[in-house]
């Protein structure tokens, strides 16, 4: 086994994970299925296309799946893959393929799930891990990740499934040292004005400390933009300040999610739509352009909610700002992986393909494909 080499699936969709895990392994990029251990991750949109290609694939292969899908749905997984790294990827990943180099028993490498005797053997949950002692790059740039878990739980994300509901958090010289590679800085985090904190409680004093640093190198700093967003309730005059005074950015991305109160208690978000309007107002007092994602289709979702969500995207459009409408799509391992997403009426359809067409809209709100 020794001698197998390995090799990443590379689609820039998946660029971010193997950015994170290049720099551990000794792996190349390829395009296609090869001989050797090929290693994939990928999200559930990505499934049954890295399904069919592994059935079609004639090549000697041992094939190790990780990401949001693998690691929610092991057992469907396992039904093409040799072994399955649930969760984080920075400790297990190593030890598996130095198992498999030595020829030792995978059961003792915690975080994996694999058949042995027609049986799907589980090894047991891996304690999250000490974000400090991993590169979040090296020769794939990606931006800088910031922070990973969150206290939330929405019932309709993966999030605090794949990372837990502890937000841990890159230390500021880490942060610093990684930075030196971008000519302008970025970051992924599940809510960037959490840095530091809980997740519930803002830490200004942290984020301020982190963007002072970085302003050392004298290049452009984009904060709370995609791919990272921020709460809405996390949205104050004092954020807005810092941000206008480290960074370059003119707009901020904003996880909305649904105009209907009776929807966000439901999904768990623990804001109101009055906090969304609110952090537009605050954006837009300084003079940044509020971007904000809602989701269309939400299975609890009635035609007066609906029409709610379609209201609040209309007036944050009205105001300046931009809305990014998703449709819903039912995740593995979250509370509304079994539900059936609302239908959406030939009003709402209408009056989001209007807003689209005229530049204030994007994003893919209909089951009937991507506009």
């Amino acid at each position: 086994m020794s001698d197998r080499k390995v090799w990443f699936r590379y689609r820039s969709r998946n660029s971010y994970s193997i950015a994170a895990l290049m720099p551990l392994i000794s792996a190349e990029l390829a395009g296609r299925p090869k001989p050797g251990i090929m290693l994939y991750s990928f999200a559930t949109a990505q499934a049954d296309e890295v399904y069919r290609e592994i059935r079609e694939a004639k090549v000697d292969a041992i094939y190790i799946a990780g990401g949001p899908h693998p690691s929610a749905l092991p057992e469907e997984a396992l039904e093409h893959f040799d072994f399955v790294v649930i969760g984080e990827g920075e400790e297990t990943l190593p030890e598996l393929l130095r198992a498999i180099a030595k020829g030792t028993d995978p059961a003792n490498v915690q975080g994996i799930a694999y058949k042995a005797g027609g049986r799907i053997r589980f090894t047991g949950k891996r304690d999250p891990v000490d974000l400090d002692l991993y590169p979040p790059f090296g020769k794939i740039l990606a931006p800088l990740e910031i922070s990973r878990g969150c206290p939330w739980g929405c019932a309709y994300c993966q999030t605090p499934r794949l990372f837990g509901r502890r937000m841990r958090h890159r230390s500021i010289d880490a942060i610093g040292r990684y930075a030196h590679h971008h000519r302008d800085i970025r970051f992924t985090s599940p809510n960037s004005l959490a840095y530091g904190g809980d997740g519930r409680t803002a830490r200004l004093d942290k984020v301020e400390a982190l963007l002072c640093r970085l302003s050392e190198q004298k290049k452009p700093i984009y904060f709370g933009t995609f791919p990272s967003e921020v709460r809405p309730e996390f949205v104050t005059d004092q954020a807005l300040e810092l941000i206008r005074k480290y960074c370059a950015n003119k707009s901020i991305s904003l996880g909305g999610q649904s105009g209907s109160p009776a929807v966000l208690q439901k999904i768990g978000r623990g804001h109101s739509a009055e906090q969304v309007e609110e952090a537009c107002r605050i954006c837009l007092d300084h003079d940044m352009v509020p971007q904000v994602d809602l989701i269309y289709g939400l299975p609890m979702e009635s035609a007066e909610d609906q029409q709610m969500t379609l209201d609040l995207t209309k007036w944050i459009v009205g105001k300046g700002g931009k809305v990014r409408a998703h449709h819903f799509a039912p995740l593995p391992g979250t509370p509304l992986s079994q539900a059936r997403p609302a239908p959406l009426s030939a009003e709402v359809e209408a009056e989001l393909g209007r807003m689209a067409l005229n530049g204030h809209l994007t994003g893919a709100w209909s089951a009937k494909g991507q506009r």
